[in-house]
């Protein structure tokens, strides 16, 4: 702060630190199944012929959530819970859709659930309409890349099973690989090159009672008078899945806090003295 003539009120060190996110990475497959979502030639002419479909009947490919299917698994029998998630789904889409693959296919996304890496959030300027400076560094951690190369090797398993295998088609990004240890250096610069977030950061302003954390069980900023954090930002790790739900427990947490704050504050002496 003070490098951009910004006066220090409170120095917390942890600030900004702890940035953790999942990494996401997604095959896709073309097939010749003009059902599934896609952009070609004749793609324009079925998707008005959907539309009118869904408009008669509420039903049919404008039906569809996309990510028709999804699951929880371990990247290594050993493991106590699941590591990785799944998501299936019904078209070939890159960059959070901003960019469509031609033809029509499905694709399935792997994400590591608990990331060891982690990044940092830091001011770029002292005007706070300057986009501060966010540095996820994912993969810093190799474990990560391990369980993602884990991931890739299980979802080419699904992807050859008859069910899916009948309908023929390529892969769009990892045709060449074989994915079974032979070629992981492959592998693994294939993901460093289309991996991708999907907006589940948390962490910089995490939660504790130690000389990193932020703010305290009740989400005071520590040191402060006043002041909380009210999202997302106060886990002090990555939880195993989607945080949409975490994080509006979060706020419906501060909310008790807030209001009833003496009674929560009893009940919290009188659980730390049993």
């Amino acid at each position: 702060m003070r490098e951009h003539g910004i006066t220090v009120v409170h120095d917390l060190p942890g600030v900004g630190a702890n940035l953790q996110d999942h990494l996401d990475i997604v095959l896709h497959k073309r097939v010749a199944v003009p059902e599934l979502f896609g952009v070609s030639f004749g793609g324009l002419a079925r998707l008005v012929s959907e539309m009118l479909r869904y408009r008669r009947e509420r039903t049919g490919m404008l039906s569809s959530n996309f990510a028709e299917a999804g699951g929880f698994l371990r990247s290594r029998p050993d493991l106590p819970e699941p590591d990785l998630q799944l998501h299936f789904v019904v078209g070939m889409a890159d960059d959070h859709m901003r960019r469509l693959n031609f033809g029509h296919g499905y694709s399935c996304h792997v994400c590591v659930l608990r990331p060891r890496s982690r990044g940092e959030v830091r001011l770029a300027s002292h005007d706070i309409r300057r986009a501060p400076l966010i540095d996820p560094q994912y993969l810093s951690d190799a474990r990560d890349l391990d369980d993602m190369v884990a991931g890739v090797r299980i979802v080419r398993s699904i992807f050859a099973q008859p069910q899916l295998a009948g309908f023929g088609g390529r892969e769009l990004y990892s045709a060449g690989l074989r994915a079974d240890g032979s070629d992981d250096a492959a592998v693994r610069e294939m993901i460093r090159e289309h991996a991708d977030t999907i907006y589940h950061p948390v962490g910089t302003c995490r939660m504790g009672m130690d000389a990193m954390a932020v703010v305290d069980p009740q989400l005071r900023v520590r040191g402060v008078e006043g002041l909380r954090v009210v999202d997302a930002s106060v886990m002090p790790t990555l939880i195993g899945g989607n945080i949409n739900a975490p994080a509006i427990m979060i706020g419906e947490r501060a909310h008790d806090l807030i209001r009833y704050a003496p009674r929560v504050m009893l009940r919290v002496l009188e659980s730390m003295e049993a």
